[in-house]
């Protein structure tokens, strides 16, 4: 397992278009691969590969998310993703 932290950077944060390219992308790979989010009263978990998962975690601008990866391609997924939301998830 390994895990990275990444701070959403577009504006309008993780709505329908880039949540839609986040969880294609995650699609690519066979690892495992979940959102956690911290908020003040709670935390929250989404997979990474459902578009109604990541956008029910309500992921907004400037709110850092931790991206985790299990599985034997688990390396280059975290990679990929935490490369995605840097370069603003196609906005």
């Amino acid at each position: 397992m390994v895990s990275d932290k990444v701070v959403i950077k577009n504006p309008t944060g993780l709505h329908l278009r880039p949540a839609g390219l986040f969880c294609k992308t995650a699609m690519q790979y066979k690892s495992k691969i979940t959102v956690y989010k911290k908020m003040k009263n709670e935390e929250v978990n989404a997979n990474a590969k459902s578009v109604l998962s990541v956008l029910g975690a309500c992921i907004k601008s400037g709110d850092e998310i931790t991206i985790i990866c299990e599985g034997e391609d688990e390396e280059t997924a975290l990679l990929d993703m935490v490369q995605l939301v840097k370069d603003g998830l196609g906005e």
